[in-house]
This record gives structure tokens, sequence and C-alpha cells, in this order.
């Protein structure tokens, strides 16, 4: 079994065990009597201290992964090519509807809005609506599109906008934009993003793009001419965002610093040429003290982060940087990333003062109710230089920090921190209800067979989250993949080769139970409460191989839980084969279930003539937005589709797209916007709107590429 190096190996090695010859003993960290709660830096000295700490850690966490490495493939009887190269490479980096606008002369009568995990908690999406107008950041514009009449729909508004606008807010005459910036000036030197959004969490991380963050608020009350009220520059890239009334909380995280001149190779150290284990860990201490030094003597003072504040509408208020003082910053007591984490809180209908609290930490799942936003960030044993008190044992945990949220004025302040075995999935796997926040993690990593799931309760007490009750031990050998809870329910999908639907009862929350479970071939990656009985959700099907299973086409699923003992799967649609693919498989504001009209729209890529098993399908047979009758007693029935092509050639389809991986959709269209009888398809340069009745002609397309 592998264990950890301690850097420490060099000092515990006896003058007789060098002199014997004997081999290197491995000496596992001591757990560390460490809490989750965070601890406050007052003065801009302690951040800069806090820094070069998180700094120090992380330098050590990588240069012993490394050091593990060398020793496990570069000499001796472990000696082998393979992995040696990836090894030294890697160690240096690692629903609702919409409300018609203020002052509005008329509009659809009713029209589905963006489908927010927590009713009243708006979240940021690239498209907005308000019943008359489309809100769309799309081409480096922000566009209004005049969206009534439906069949007379028009852009009215294109704002070129610096950088690339991803999301935005509206609420009524005001609407807020967020936008990536490049990074200027000379800075440290960012790595550890992924290529896109993380939204569904499985197999990705919460890092954000790694650009700055421009905030751009403007007066729209003139829908066809915005006028530019405010900008702010934040000094880290987006995370997520919350909008409650006009109070708009913002998330952003400045990555951890690289520090020129730090290593994680030792220099001239040789791959399998006869080093010596000794030799080799004093190389690595050598350059453990070099590296060391660097980041106890570089100046970093214009690394802390960020906020700048500029009016423009002429108040005369000058620009300022909010967190200059460092005011709001704090800790926590185990090395978590070099970074920082800022909580950023405004009311979009005044041009009135910040808010801010700023942890330094790595990024993490964001969820918000009404009165509190929470931060999870995944853990890992091996990633400091202590682990948590309780966690003994534990290979994974999860850090939540919790934020009181305040409104007139807008506001945030650090409220406590808590501390849960298990990592997160995303957003969905954590509710607050009642003054308890519950949190679904899982522990280990298929196909381990020690894997298994744990629902845990926790209640705030002073500036802790404290565990009351907790579900253990949920579905052995398999993991979370989809999470959802209402009120004193919570259900979770887990899979492995099938898809175990449990259903638990938190009524009590100092004795959480399950109630029942289902298991069905496929699995769920999300789940939308149709009404207080009845689950709809959407994920894959999957063909059983005895120890596993080959995921197959996109899977609608009606699910009875009205006896939560004995919870029943009512309907299923399979569509298309392996390889078929939506947007809303794995980001929930792509799927639009409208309930006063009993329907779901949702994009897809429909691939067909899969040979079967892991065969992906070879052709792609539609690619567009479709919609779907959905009733509890009648299940699904197709109303129609909206094409939207992939090969701007044929005006067919690229078949190409058959072959991505599960989580990495291929479908064109990207959201959907029901207004009375239309619906309104948006792919990143197309809107299309099309009669309900007659999805299959399109009555007027809006290009937005350019």
């Amino acid at each position: 079994m592998r264990k950890r190096i301690s850097r420490f190996g060099i000092a515990v090695l006896g003058i007789g065990a060098l002199a014997c010859g004997g081999a290197p003993e491995t000496v596992q960290k001591p757990s560390d009597d460490r809490s989750a709660a965070l601890v406050a830096l007052p003065t801009c000295g302690d951040v800069e201290v806090a820094l070069r700490e998180a700094a120090l850690a992380e330098m050590n966490r990588q240069l012993d992964a490394a050091l593990e490495s060398y020793l496990e493939h570069g000499i001796g009887d472990g000696c082998n090519w393979y992995g040696a190269e990836d090894a030294m490479a890697g160690s240096g980096g690692s629903g609702g509807g919409a409300s018609a606008p203020s002052g509005s002369n008329g509009g659809a009568k009713q029209a589905s809005g963006t489908n927010n995990q927590v009713a009243g908690v708006d979240e940021a999406d690239f498209i907005k609506n308000d019943n008359e107008y489309l809100y769309v950041v799309a081409g480096g514009s922000l566009r209004i599109i005049d969206a009534w009449a439906a069949a007379e729909a028009h852009e009215i508004a294109a704002v070129k906008l610096e950088g690339t606008p991803k999301k935005l807010f509206v609420e009524k005459n005001r609407a807020l934009v967020y936008s990536s910036m490049p990074k200027s000036g000379s800075g440290p030197g960012y790595y550890g993003y992924g290529s896109g959004e993380c939204t569904y969490g499985y197999d990705c991380d919460f890092t954000g793009d790694g650009q700055a963050t421009r905030i751009s608020v403007y007066d729209i009350t003139d829908r066809t001419a915005p006028k530019l009220l405010r900008q702010l520059d934040l000094s880290g890239s987006f995370i997520n965002a919350r909008r409650i009334g006009t109070s708009i909380h913002t998330v952003v995280h400045d990555a951890r610093s690289n520090f020129e001149g730090v290593s994680y190779s030792p220099e001239n150290l040789g791959w399998c040429d006869g080093t010596s284990s000794l030799l080799a860990r004093v190389q690595f201490e050598v350059l453990r003290a070099k590296n060391t030094e660097i980041i106890r003597t570089a100046p970093i003072s214009d690394w802390l982060p960020s906020v700048t504040d500029k009016h423009l509408d002429g108040s005369g208020k000058a620009d300022a940087n909010l967190l200059a003082a460092c005011d709001g910053f704090y800790k926590s007591p185990l090395g978590d990333g070099n970074g920082f984490i800022t909580l950023l809180s405004l009311d979009i209908a005044e041009q009135g003062t910040l808010g801010s609290s700023t942890i330094v930490s790595r990024p993490g799942a964001v969820y918000a109710s009404a009165d509190a936003l929470y931060i999870a960030v995944r853990q890992n044993a091996g990633m400091s230089d202590g682990w948590y008190s309780g966690m003994e044992g534990e290979k994974s945990a999860t850090t939540v920090h919790k934020f009181a949220l305040a409104h007139s004025p807008s506001s945030s302040s650090y409220a406590g921190s808590g501390l849960v075995k298990g990592t997160v999935l995303n957003q969905f796997a954590m509710d607050e209800y009642q003054g308890h926040l519950r949190i679904a993690t899982t522990s280990g990593h298929t196909p381990d067979p020690n894997v298994h799931s744990t629902i845990t309760v926790l209640k705030q007490e002073r500036d802790a989250l404290i565990e009351t009750g907790r579900v253990d031990h949920i579905a052995p050998t398999e993991d979370i993949r989809s999470v959802r809870f209402a009120e004193d329910k919570g259900f979770v999908v887990t899979f492995k080769k099938t898809d175990p639907l449990f259903v638990f009862d938190l009524a009590d929350p100092k004795a959480p139970r399950t109630l029942g479970e289902l298991k069905i071939p496929g699995f769920s990656t999300y789940m939308h409460m149709m009404d207080d009985t009845h689950l709809l959700t959407i994920g894959y099907d999957a063909d059983d191989q005895g120890s596993f299973a080959w995921f197959q086409g996109v899977m609608l699923q009606i699910f009875d839980v009205s006896d939560p003992q004995h919870p029943a799967l009512t309907h299923k649609e399979v569509i298309g084969t392996r390889g078929s693919s939506s947007e809303a498989l794995t980001n929930h504001l792509a799927f639009n279930y409208f309930a006063p009209m009993n329907l779901l729209a949702f994009p897809i890529t429909v691939c067909e003539d899969a040979s079967g098993g892991g065969s992906y399908g070879l052709n792609m047979t539609f690619s567009g937005l479709m919609v779907y009758d959905v009733t509890t007693a009648g299940g699904f029935k197709v109303k129609g589709k909206v094409a939207h092509p992939t090969d701007p050639t044929s005006g067919g389809y690229d078949s190409s797209g058959c072959s991505n991986w599960w989580t990495q959709a291929s479908s064109k269209v990207k959201r959907s916007v029901i207004m009375d009888n239309f619906v309104f398809s948006v792919s990143d340069d197309l809107i299309k709107v099309n009669d309900l009745n007659a999805l299959s002609t399109d009555l007027v397309a809006i290009p937005i590429g350019s």
C-alpha cells in the first residue's frame, strides 16, 4: 500500500539505518486538532502572512507528491519510464416564472423564467426575460430583444462590452452583466483552471476561468438605449452569484499564486540513473529550502485581491478599491489553498456602498437561501500538512462556510463553518430548512469497494456549523449522481450499474433516516419537483454488464414518491442511443419545466445506429430543442422539435458530436423560454421563435453571434 512521504523523512533516519543501507522509513503526517472555523485577519499584514503560509503549505504538498512519485517510479525496482514524465510535468500545476417589467404596456400573460434551485433566489445566466423582453449576453454584447409579440420579435439594442460577457441579472429597470477580463500587469502566474464552466461537478471543479471579472450595471429604463451607471473590476474570476430582490451577491476567486523561481523537480535529478533514495531525498530537501526562501521573501502586496468601484452616473463619487484596507478577511486553520474567495454584495437599484467578505481558500460549490450563502470546499487528506480533528481515517472531507446575507443595504458577513465527511457534488447537494443545512457527500471514488455516501445535518452555534445528525454508508460501492431536497424530504440517486433512488426523512434533524429505495437501470443527473409527490428527472439509461454498466440514451423519468417508503417509477422515455446528449444533463439552467402549461423543453443532440454495449451512435439525427407535454397521469408525449443544424455547410448535423464524453454535451441549443403559446430556443449564435402548435416551422430567426 502506498504511503505519503513525510518531508521530515531525513530527520527521522538514524545514523545506523544510513550505515546499513536500510530502506527509508515512511512517516504518516499526524492528525492535528483543527476545526473548520475561520480566523479573522485584521490587517493587510496579517493577510500577507496568511498568504505566505498557505503558499508554503501548497508548495510542501506538491513537493511531497513529486518526491513520492520519484521514489515510486524513478529508482530501483520501481523504475519505469511510463508515468515518469507525466508525474513530474504535473507536479507544478495543478424555476420560476418571470414577472412583467415595471411600466410595461403589455407582454405575454405567462412565461418561463430561470430554473432556480430556491424560489425567490435568482441565479445568474446568459439569458433573462420579463414576459416582454429577452436580455441576452452573446456575441460580445448585451442584447435586448423585443420578444412580444413573439411572431414579430426583433433585436432593439446591442451594447458592445469589453472582455467576454458571460452572465447577467435583470431586476425591473436595471441590468447587471458579468464579463471575463484578461488579467493585466506582471503579477504571479495562475493555473488550475478547466476549459469551461463547472455546474454539475462530477468531473470538474469550481475554479472559474482564471480571468478577472467586470461587473457592469446598466439603466435599461429605455430598452433601446441602455446606459452604463457603474462598473466594478474584480481581480478574481467569476464562480457564482445570486440575486434576492435588488441585492446581488457575487462569489469570485483569485487563484493561487505561482511564485517565480519555485520548482518541484531538483536540477540534474535523473530518472533510472542509479540515484539512491537517500540522495533523492537530500536533493528534494535542498530544493524545499530554496523554495521556502523564495516564498518567504517575494514581494506579494500587489497580489492581494482587489475590487475597484467606478461610478459613471454623474454622481461625482470617487473610484475606490473596496478591499484596500483588507476589511473582512479570514483564513482557515487548515491550509486551504493559497488563493482568495471574495463574496461581494451590492444593491442593483442604488449606487450605495458595497459589502464584502474574503477567505484565504480554494473555491467551492455555492448554495444560497434567502438569507444565507454557503460555500462548500472539497478537501483531501493529502492537500495540506494537517488534517481535521474527527476526520482521522477519512481521505476526503468538505468544509462548509456560511455567510449571513442582509438587504437594504446589501451586505454579507461571515457566520460560521462546519465540516462533513466526503466531497460534495454540486449546489443541489445542499439545502437549508428550518435553520438546518442538509448536505449530501460521497466518500471515495468508484470502483473502490469502500465508496459510500452520507447525508449530514448541520446547525449553526456561534461561529460553528455543528452536526446534529447523519445518515451514513448510503449505497456502498456507488457514488452520488444527483440530489434534491424538498422541505423535510431528501432524494438521492447513486450509480454503479443501476440507479438506486433513495428517499430520506429529514423531519427530525437529530435523527434523519432512510425511508425507501428503488433500483432501476441508468441514473439521473438532475431531479425536479413536479409537485409535492412527484419527481421529474433527466439522466442516462444504462445497459447492465454484470460488474458495470454502459450508459446509453438520454432518459426522462417520473417518480411517484407519495408513499416515500415505496417510491415508484411511473413513466419513462429514452431518447436516442449512446452518444446522445443534452446541456440539461449537466446544467439545470437548460432544463425548462413550465408547470402552468405542463410543458418540458430542453436542448438535445440525438444519435442513432449504435451497435450496443459501449459503442456510440454513428449518426446524429437531430440537434435542437425538444418539447414534451408532461403530466403525472399521462407521462411523456412529444409535442415537437425545433431544429438547429450543427453543420453550417450542409445545413444538417455533424455526427462527430456523437462521440463526446457523457458530461460534455454537444447540443447546440443552450436555453429556452416559453411565452404563452410560443417558445424561444437559444443557441450561442441564434434565437429561433416557434409556435408551440407548429414547432417545425420557424417564425423568426434572430442572429446573436456577432
